[in-house]
């Protein structure tokens, strides 16, 4: 399959800016997660500054991204890597100059991807679109992709450091889905845990990719869209992403009307803002449509061309380059992986151990509070034998007690019997002690 994509040259744009080559000017590129300042030239090109920007991030799968300002019309523009970069912002910008990096064109299927740090460039763009609702995305999704974030910034779920309220201050679903459900924020909270306890044993890089490979079946994903007008000045939308071009009806982007795939486009062309796609069958009409300006043509085509470029890359077979970055990104996750597993090994031991050493503890307290209590035990039975033994003491001095006037008695009934003849006033006396004693 042969497809030519070319464009009738307007006439070049010349240099509105005439500086000193010594005089450099400020430009900031803003990413998904940081910001970056440099010093360029005039004569600094598209691609020397995004050379720069991709060195200095560590990127190598450079083919997916951009730089993205706003021109002096006010247009959204992707930077031209051919072209100086102060020819295009125009003489009248903003110091330092803005730029935003971005991905410019998405992959069919985010597995293509290789490195880490372009997954989490994707994963953060695509995250964030979802979230302004650039990319509309139903509400179970929307719980499902929010539990993905969850579990690629706070790994697994732990009952004992996830309470409820941990995920207070983070930003995870979009204001259209808290509108449309009257949900408390415990409620949605509730719902996110729940699927987050499924996603046990994901690391951070597969829990970024489970989000990327659920987000791309999403149908504004990865999708640029243009307003345009057919021959008959009917609003539609264009649509442009990895797979071809889809015309909507506008205000609908969800259910494209016409589709025009890679494979079957011939031709594209455009003359100031007329444009005009030919399919490869001849015999199908050609479609011709004109956008509000002839720079929003020029940023249609070079993402048709981006797009077109890709899509016949991957039919083909990867370069010496690609090549040598899957080897490495193999190599890396077979490392990483061992390391986690090594990891998983330490803590798993150390689980044990900690668990082991509860355990003794445990036993430990258990047999102290056991010694406590048989200790109490011992201490009231040796204070009952004590109460015992005294008052086994005193029954014995009673006992005494009582067999000593036993004696006594025994003795004074004897002497009665004996002085039976005594006279009537003794033995009177001595029968009035023996009551004494009786009584006593």
């Amino acid at each position: 399959m042969t497809s030519v994509f070319h464009r009738f040259s307007p006439s070049r744009p010349h240099s509105n800016a005439k500086m000193s080559k010594s005089k450099t000017v400020s430009v900031r590129i803003t990413t998904m997660d940081a910001e970056l300042e440099f010093s360029i030239k005039p004569s600094t090109t598209g691609k020397q500054l995004f050379d720069q920007v991709v060195r200095t991030i560590g990127l190598r799968e450079i083919w997916y991204f951009g730089l993205q300002f706003l021109d002096s019309k006010g247009f959204t523009s992707w930077l031209v890597l051919t072209k100086k970069v102060l020819q295009q912002v125009g003489k009248k910008h903003e110091n330092p100059i803005q730029f935003k990096f971005r991905a410019k064109f998405y992959p069919e299927d985010v597995s293509e991807i290789i490195q880490e740090s372009t997954l989490r460039m994707f994963y953060l763009q695509v995250k964030n679109a979802i979230l302004s609702d650039e990319v509309y995305c139903p509400p179970d999704a929307a719980v499902l992709l929010a539990s993905y974030a969850v579990q690629a910034k706070y790994g697994d779920f732990n009952q004992d450091f996830h309470k409820p309220g941990f995920l207070a201050n983070d930003r995870l679903l979009p204001q259209r889905v808290l509108d449309q459900h009257k949900l408390t924020r415990d409620a949605w909270e509730e719902k996110i845990a729940t699927w987050h306890k499924e996603h046990k044993g994901r690391i951070r890089d597969e829990a970024m990719l489970d989000y990327l490979k659920l987000a791309q079946d999403l149908e504004m994903y990865g999708v640029n869209y243009f307003d345009i007008k057919n021959k008959k000045g009917t609003d539609l939308t264009l649509g442009i992403d990895a797979l071809g071009i889809n015309v909507f009806e506008r205000g609908d982007r969800l259910t494209p009307k016409i589709g025009f795939p890679w494979s079957e486009i011939r031709n594209i062309t455009f003359h100031n803002r007329k444009f005009i796609i030919k399919p490869i069958d001849k015999k199908s009409p050609d479609f011709v449509f004109n956008s509000s300006h002839v720079r929003i043509n020029k940023t249609i085509l070079a993402l048709c061309m981006g797009n077109h470029d890709l899509f016949i890359r991957r039919r083909k077979a990867d370069t010496i380059e690609v090549q040598q970055m899957k080897i490495q990104a193999r190599e890396e996750k077979m490392s990483k992986k061992m390391a986690l597993e090594r990891l998983a090994r330490e803590v798993s031991l150390r689980e044990e151990a900690e668990k082991r050493q509860k355990d003794f503890e445990e036993r430990l307290l258990s047999m102290n509070k056991e010694m406590e209590v048989r200790q109490k035990e011992l201490l009231t039975a040796q204070e009952t034998i004590r109460r015992l033994e005294t008052q086994l003491r005193e029954l014995q001095e009673a006992k005494d007690e009582l067999e000593k006037k036993q004696t006594e008695l025994q003795t004074m009934m004897a002497r009665l019997e004996e002085t039976k003849e005594m006279e009537a006033g003794e033995r009177a006396r001595l029968e009035e002690e023996i009551k004494y004693k009786q009584e006593g």
